[in-house]
């Protein structure tokens, strides 16, 4: 159809200055019609009503390119979030599951700690054990009981002087408890040491000693002896304190003593202070007392220094 059909003709005012006398001709599809003077009547044609354009330019649809773009941000969108929130979960089991195996391998190495250590202290107490030995010392004034470790292949006994001080017989007790009859070698008193000498013996264990200078405070020792007369008992503490100087009942002072908490008690003297490595790491002499009970003070205990009772044994032992 041409693009007449589509044309509305409307009567121009009849105060239109472009008016005049001329004749105007009117295009349609009827014939043409001429019409002169000044009021000029027209009549369109008649055409079958068809809906009006109106004149704001219809909105486009999206075309396929605008909705690939929107599906694929809705798609990213979507990918993002649910990888966040991935990785999001992912981190949070990670650390959960971090923390469950950092406290599921704490548990096992705390116990693990406290099983060697208990390992340990069995050791050092098996291996100094058979060599210590009970003294059974008689008196004028009666008997008195203390402690002894075997030092040497020769059967040399170390030991506190007051022990065997003012004997008459030393009954040896082994730790098989077999009963063996001891005399007296030789003291220093000014370190309140002897040494006592039986016959050896098959299977005799010696004591090794070890170096106490090398002791550190907070270490942690063991006490082995006959506390009350109660055979190869063991106790356990730590170095409390090096170097102290220790003046015993007798007047004896006892200098670069070691300081425990370990129990010690009557019967223990003469005994053993070893380390973890059952190495002999003193000889235990004395424990406080409390002045105001007069009665001995829990935790408070010294011995005589490895070192010093190796000087001792050498100046003993050459005489």
């Amino acid at each position: 159809m041409l693009q007449e059909e589509h044309e509305v003709y409307i009567p121009y005012s009849s105060q239109s200055p472009y008016l005049s006398s001329a004749s105007v001709d009117f295009l349609d599809d009827a014939p043409g019609t001429q019409t002169t003077g000044e009021h000029i009547a027209f009549q369109p044609p008649h055409y079958p009503s068809e809906p009006r354009v109106s004149s704001t330019p219809p909105h486009k649809r999206p075309g396929r390119a605008g909705a690939i773009l929107l599906l694929t941000l809705a798609l990213a969108l979507i990918f993002g979030v649910g990888l966040f929130s991935g990785w999001e979960f992912a981190g949070s089991s990670k650390s959960s599951t971090s923390t469950t195996a950092q406290a599921t391998t704490t548990a096992p190495a705390t116990t693990s700690s406290a099983t060697t250590l208990e390992t340990q202290q069995e050791a050092a107490i098996a291996r100094i054990e058979p060599s210590v030995v009970e003294l059974k010392v008689t008196t004028v004034q009666g008997q008195q009981v203390g402690s002894g470790v075997i030092i040497d292949t020769k059967g040399d006994i170390v030991t506190n002087n007051h022990v065997v001080s003012g004997e008459q017989t030393i009954e040896v007790v082994l730790s098989n408890g077999s009963t063996e009859q001891a005399q007296l070698i030789g003291t220093v008193a000014a370190d309140d040491l002897a040494v006592v000498r039986i016959q050896p013996f098959a299977h005799m264990t010696v004591a090794q000693i070890g170096d106490s200078s090398r002791l550190v405070v907070g270490q942690d020792v063991l006490a082995v002896g006959n506390p009350l007369g109660i055979t190869e008992t063991a106790t356990k503490g730590i170095v409390s304190a090096l170097n102290r100087s220790v003046t015993e009942s007798t007047g004896t002072t006892v200098s670069n003593a070691i300081q425990t908490d370990a129990a010690v008690n009557p019967g223990n003297s003469g005994g053993a202070l070893v380390n973890l490595q059952g190495q002999l790491i003193g000889i235990p002499t004395v424990t406080a007392v409390n002045t105001e009970s007069n009665t001995a003070a829990n935790g408070v205990s010294f011995a005589i220094p490895s070192n010093l009772v190796e000087t001792a044994l050498h100046q003993i032992l050459q005489q």
